[in-house]
């Protein structure tokens, strides 16, 4: 089938946003602003509608049932969830790759806190993301020749925040329905709402509408099999996520106890080996599923855990706050409110409806790097 031509406007964005972004971070940050221009171009140019496909008789069979199914998950995502009706995952593109892009996340040797990047649309993050993976390790090391410890990362999927239409990708395109629909509805959620600067409450939120999403998806269309297979997802993600959690908290203590330098290296290679040891054992309570030794490919380090609570600290409060609203729309009223207030005090009433429904501290993530790797 003939690939549509895409309109010209779009090649003038890309000029356009890169010279932008050469007055706003000067000469020494273009490239980084180009490459990312150009992987953004690249998505919109290999996309073509899913009716396209589907039409195409050339589509492969498995391709085409997936899809349909995406298709029937968009659709449910507007009606069941409010979320935006839009043209974000209304088309698939098919990469030549494994992931969409490669995130770089640093910390210094003996922190947790992230390195911080701000960008003139998505606000400061705690992470840097590149469409080559060779350019995103060349960037690990200069990071590492800083002395910091350094993560680079795989992503499936990211939201650009209603800027522009998402599509969907030959990344996460062939994972189980449930976890399709998980990615739609979380990368949708970050349309609705998105803060500056702040991917606690981000994270946390969009986590939020993809579990409650998901669990109505599984009422809807799911199977016994389908929620029995879901549901052995999340206890491994919850276990594998309680093993992080538990040595992240050894990590922060020991790095603000008193010790000497030299005995905080020494006990941070003590617990990394811990939290590979204790990974091994629950590998095996799971009968060796191995969906989680991507995280491990590489020589753990502060940059590994660093995330681990963008995702997990506030989303007690969101569940809480969900059940009080009782409906999406008045949930996403109630977070839109929210956003407005100052960091620390929409952080604290987030913890004290937490508190206040005896969530305690139940961990969860999405992903967004998902259940087969780290965590963004």
């Amino acid at each position: 089938m003939r690939k549509i031509a895409r309109p010209k406007i779009r090649a003038r964005y890309l000029v356009t946003g890169a010279a932008c972004a050469l007055m706003l971070a000067g000469c020494a940050q273009f490239k980084y602003y180009f490459q990312a221009a150009q992987g953004q171009y690249a998505l919109w140019s290999d996309a073509r509608p899913i009716d396209d496909w589907l039409g195409d008789p050339a589509t492969d069979p498995k391709l085409r049932a997936r899809l349909e199914k995406a298709r029937v998950i968009r659709r449910f995502a507007v009606r069941e969830l409010s979320l935006p009706d839009n043209a974000s995952y209304k088309n698939y593109a098919s990469l030549k790759r494994q992931y969409v892009l490669w995130n770089v996340v640093a910390t210094p040797e003996l922190s947790l806190r992230p390195v911080q990047w701000c960008f003139p649309i998505a606000g400061c993050v705690s992470y840097r993301g590149y469409y080559d993976k060779a350019d995103a390790e060349a960037y690990a090391e200069e990071l590492r020749s800083e002395r910091n410890d350094v993560q680079v990362g795989g992503v499936p999927a990211y939201s650009t925040l209603g800027w522009f239409s998402d599509p969907l990708l030959s990344t996460f395109i062939n994972y189980s329905d449930a976890e399709l629909a998980r990615m739609v509805f979380h990368e949708l959620a970050h349309q609705i709402v998105y803060v500056q600067g702040d991917s606690k409450f981000n994270e946390a939120f969009a986590t939020a509408v993809e579990e409650a999403g998901v669990q109505r998806w599984l009422d809807l269309y799911g199977n016994d099999a389908m929620r029995e297979a879901y549901a052995r997802y999340s206890v491994r993600r919850q276990d594998f996520l309680g093993l992080l959690v538990k040595h992240r908290q050894m990590l922060a203590d020991l790095y603000a106890s008193r010790a000497t330098v030299k005995r905080k290296r020494e006990e941070k290679a003590r617990i990394f080996a811990s939290l590979q040891e204790e990974y091994k054992v629950l590998k095996a309570n799971w009968g060796g599923y191995s969906g989680y030794d991507r995280f491990f490919a590489e020589p753990l380090n502060n940059a590994h855990l660093a995330s681990v609570a963008t995702y997990n600290d506030l989303l007690p409060g969101f569940r809480a706050l969900l059940a009080k609203e009782k409906d999406f729309p008045h949930f996403y009223a109630a977070v839109r409110n929210m956003s407005n207030l100052p960091s620390v005090e929409r952080h604290d009433r987030l913890l004290q409806l937490a508190h206040a429904i005896g969530s305690g501290t139940e961990t969860t993530t999405a992903a967004a790097q998902k259940e087969s790797g780290g965590l963004n």
